[in-house]
C-alpha cells in the first residue's frame, strides 16, 4: 500500500526550514518544541527514512533529501490550502487594495503576502506605496486597507505593534562627529523628523537636514553611504547600522505606532482576510 505523508508532518518541516530551528518553528505552527521534535523524527524513520536535517551550531541545515522534500512539501500544503479555502469559501476570489508606507515593505510585507497567498490563492492584491500623511489623505474609496505610522496616543484604527524610534548610522562611518551634524530625514510632514529636530535644539546641538526623502530606501542608502544620521523605528535597523544614545549625545526619542485602518464599508470576506494576516504579521 502506497504511504502518504500527513500534511502536519510537512508544515512542521517547512516551518523549520523557514526559521532555522525547531523553537521558532515550534511558536509559528503552536506545538510545543518536543512536539515538533517527535513530528520531525517520525517524518524521517518512519515516513521518509532518510535524514532531513543536520545541525550546525545552533542552525538547522537540509541535507540534500531534505532540500529535495521542501520543494514539494511547499507545493503540496499551497494545493492543500488552495483546494480546502475554494471549496470551503468560493466567495474568497476578488481584489483588495492596501496602501502601505515603503517603510515597511521589505520589513513586513513579503511574508504577510505570501501567508496570505497561501491561504487565499485567488484574491489578488493591490499594493500602493505612499507615506503615511498621503495614504491618511486619499480619497475614500481609493483603498481597502491602509497601514500607517501614528504618535502614540493619537492612534485611529488597530494598532499593530508600537516600536522604538532611535538614531542610526552606518556602522563604519562617523557622521554624528560632525558639526553641524548632517541629517537624513523623512519630508515634512512627518512627526518623526519633527521630533528628532526639536530633540537636537533641546540639547542644544547644531544640525542641518541634508537630505530629504519620503523613501525610506534612499534614507537607508544615505546612512549606509556614511553621510547622515538619520531616526527611523528600531525594528527597521538593518544589520549594517549602529544606534546611537545619549552616551554618543543624542537625547532619546518618543515611539511610534503603526496601526492598520480600514475603509468604511470594506468588509467583504476577502478583506477581512488579509487584514487577519496583517495582525498576524506583525506580531512577529
Amino acid at each position: 500500500m502506497l504511504q502518504t505523508i500527513d500534511h502536519e508532518l510537512l508544515r512542521t518541516f517547512v516551518a523549520i526550514a523557514d526559521h532555522g530551528g525547531f523553537t521558532r518553528a515550534a511558536q509559528a505552527v503552536n506545538r510545543t518544541q518536543s512536539a515538533v521534535s517527535m513530528q520531525i523524527k517520525r517524518l524521517e524513520e518512519d515516513v521518509i527514512q532518510r535524514p532531513l536535517f543536520q545541525r550546525e551550531g545552533r542552525q538547522m541545515r537540509l541535507t540534500s533529501e531534505g532540500t529535495t522534500l521542501l520543494g514539494y512539501a511547499r507545493r503540496i500544503l499551497e494545493l492543500h490550502g488552495e483546494a480546502l479555502n475554494t471549496l470551503r469559501e468560493p466567495d474568497m476570489v476578488g481584489r483588495v487594495r492596501i496602501g502601505v508606507p515603503d517603510d515597511y515593505v521589505m520589513r513586513y510585507l513579503p511574508g504577510i503576502l505570501k501567508s496570505f497567498s497561501q491561504s487565499w490563492p485567488l484574491v489578488d492584491v493591490e499594493v500602493q506605496c505612499a507615506p503615511s500623511s498621503e495614504l491618511l489623505s486619499r480619497q475614500p474609496g481609493s483603498l481597502d486597507l491602509s497601514i500607517v505610522t501614528r504618535e502614540v496616543g493619537h492612534e485611529i484604527g488597530e494598532i499593530l505593534r508600537q516600536d522604538e524610534t532611535v538614531w542610526v548610522i552606518a556602522d563604519s562611518h562617523a557622521p554624528h562627529e560632525q558639526s553641524p551634524l548632517p541629517l537624513a530625514l523623512f519630508e515634512e510632514p512627518c512627526f518623526c523628523r519633527s521630533h528628532a529636530c526639536n530633540a537636537l535644539t533641546m540639547a542644544g546641538r547644531q544640525f542641518r537636514v541634508a537630505y530629504s526623502s519620503p523613501s525610506l530606501a534612499t534614507l537607508q542608502a544615505v546612512v549606509g553611504a556614511g553621510l547622515a544620521v538619520s531616526a527611523w523605528m528600531k525594528s527597521l535597523v538593518t544589520p549594517d547600522m549602529r544606534i546611537l544614545g545619549e552616551a554618543e549625545g543624542f537625547p532619546p526619542l518618543p515611539a511610534s505606532s503603526i496601526v492598520l485602518l480600514r475603509a468604511a464599508g470594506a468588509t467583504s470576506p476577502v478583506v477581512e482576510g488579509l487584514a487577519r494576516h496583517i495582525v498576524e504579521g506583525f506580531r512577529h
